[in-house]
Order: C-alpha cells, then structure tokens, then sequence
C-alpha cells in the first residue's frame, strides 16, 4: 500500500489491472484530510477500477458466446460485479455454465476467480 502511495505522489495517478489510469490529483495536497482522502482513494482505486475493467471484458464477451452457444439468453443490466440476464427456462442450465465459465476465465490472475449465480423470476428471487 505504500508503494502505491508513493507512485501516486510521483505520478498523480494509479493504474488498474490494464493500465487505465486513475488521476488522484490532490495527492500532494498541503490539506492532510484531502491528502488522506486521495491516499486511500489510490489504495482503493486499483481494485475497483480492476473489477471494473473485468465486468467490462466479460460484458464484452458473452453476447458472442451465447450466439455462438446458440443461446438466446439476454444481458439485461450490470449492477457493480453482477450481471442480469433473460434467459429462457429451457437453456437456463447451459447459460448458467456458460457465463460462470466466461466470467471465471476472462482474466489471468494470480488468485481464481470464483463466481456465484442465481436464478429466479426477479431480481429478489435470484439472490
């Protein structure tokens, strides 16, 4: 976490798991409650930045599995690192698998990526 404080004073910025930067400018601030606030906001920037870029990457993908699949699921919204699809009763389990398996893989990471789903006829049911 110092490193990354440090980088940040140097730079002005941080960088998510692919390099899209995060400007933290009043890092150097004289004020130490601004400083403090953007010291753990370049902290906590990489991180939600990185699952950022991953629910991209995946939302960015799927559509073309699912065609490919011969699925006919539906990607309806993105909630933080949750996605909601339509999905037909009938393909329910595939799809499932599938989006498990391209959301668990999109990334190389040094940690896996473990991935939970839900199912229902809303959003209440599903969780």
């Amino acid at each position: 976490m110092e490193q990354t404080k440090k980088n940040a004073r140097e730079n002005g910025f941080v960088k998510t798991l692919y390099d899209r930067k995060c400007f933290v400018e009043g890092i150097n601030d004289k004020n130490p409650n601004r400083r403090n606030f953007m010291e753990r906001a370049a902290i906590n920037a990489p991180i939600q930045g990185g699952a950022a870029d991953i629910i991209k990457r995946v939302m960015i993908r799927l559509p073309g599995e699912l065609k490919d699949a011969n699925l006919s699921a539906k990607m309806l919204l993105q909630v933080h690192d949750e996605l909601v699809f339509d999905v037909p009763q009938k393909e329910l389990q595939k799809t499932i698998k599938l989006v498990k398996k391209v959301m668990e893989n999109v990334s190389e990471l040094s940690v896996p990526l473990v991935v939970d789903t839900g199912h229902g006829k809303n959003w209440n049911e599903a969780h």
